[in-house]
């Protein structure tokens, strides 16, 4: 009997919903359960065959178990392993590089001297800052934000230079980044499925956190879903993540990805919303079924792997398939469409 376990920490609605859509199904030699685990022991493997991780981030103790479990095969999503290296900077420079609009940014060296370390440490920094050439690049109005952070802890809504360095003084020893503010006319949280599947979720993060799914949507351009579909794709085959969310600012009709390093995304039926809650569940699902019937398998422990580069030294590049002529409406749009009024 192969098992699918679901890792998760104070969420209510999505993990067992899951568990219980999977079991439904009544698949032979297949069984969902919420993961339970004591001390790890170095010479057994873990039971699963798939681990749904919606807690690691949070819980050191349960990384390095989904660590143990990749290297015995278990099929662990998010990519243990990428997840522990990735960075919201990176992210963006990536998203640079693979032609994903994204918006003037900057990382800044820490307000206050990391654990451990000295001004001795700080040899290597510019100093004083050239905070004018910050300016001039990035602009006063902005938000700054961690590095690895999640949730808008330590978030700041910036304003002007007085704003900025007030915002500056109390981020302690974090790592911070500022990015230009996208004065949007849409807002877009995507979930991005198995690197496949994408729906298309209006969003506001203006109002209130549990108001911030728009469930009375105008409509939108169909070439703008079009390119929020595309880019949200193309960001997490990079990145290799098989569950995230993508967030969209849209200015002038480009679309800024904004967010895109969330492989623990929200997916509570109370905040998202039964039709989004829904299609999640199912689709996380389904690719959770296909991959335990792959079960079990070893991870390519190199970053070029977890980043949908090259392949290994020896290893040929399969041919791409063919592409199919695309649809007049692509699912995602219909996705949209069934949040907008008639």
């Amino acid at each position: 009997m192969k098992k699918i376990g679901v890792l998760f920490g104070m969420e209510n609605s999505f993990p067992g919903a899951l568990v219980e859509h999977i079991n439904a199904r009544h698949i032979d030699g297949l069984h969902a359960e919420f993961v339970e685990t004591g001390a790890v022991r170095l010479d057994l493997a873990p039971r699963y065959a798939v681990i749904l991780d919606r807690i690691s981030h949070d819980i050191p103790f349960y990384r390095a178990f989904l660590k143990h479990a990749a290297l015995n095969g278990t099929v662990v999503v998010n990519n243990p392993f990428w997840w522990s290296a990735d960075d919201k900077f990176f992210n963006y420079s990536l998203a640079a590089k693979i032609g994903v609009a994204v918006p003037p940014t900057v990382i800044l060296p820490h307000k206050k001297h990391p654990e451990g370390t000295t001004d001795r440490s700080m040899r290597n920094l510019e100093y004083p800052l050239n905070w004018d050439a910050v300016f001039s690049y990035v602009g006063e109005h902005g938000f700054m934000k961690p590095i690895d952070g999640g949730g808008w802890r330590d978030v700041h809504h910036i304003h002007n230079r007085d704003e900025f360095f007030r915002a500056y003084d109390q981020s302690r020893d974090l790592c911070m980044m500022f990015q230009k503010a996208v004065n949007f006319e849409e807002y877009f949280r995507c979930y991005v499925v198995g690197q496949k599947k994408v729906r298309i979720m209006p969003y506001d993060p203006r109002r209130p956190h549990a108001e911030r799914y728009v469930h009375d949507a105008p409509s939108y351009s169909k070439k703008l879903l079009k390119r929020v579909e595309q880019d949200a794709l193309k960001l997490c085959r990079a990145l290799g993540y098989d569950l995230n969310t993508v967030e969209f600012a849209v200015e002038n009709g480009v679309p800024y990805a904004i967010d895109f390093m969330n492989p623990a995304p929200d997916a509570d039926l109370h905040s998202v919303g039964q039709a989004n809650f829904d299609w999640v569940v199912k689709e996380v699902a389904d690719m959770l079924i296909a991959k335990a019937r792959t079960a079990p398998r070893l991870p390519e422990l190199r970053a070029a792997a977890f980043l949908g580069a090259a392949p290994a030294p020896g290893k040929k590049r399969a041919a791409p398939a063919r592409r199919k002529p695309a649809a007049k409406k692509t699912a995602v749009m219909a996705a949209v469409e069934e949040a907008q009024p008639s």
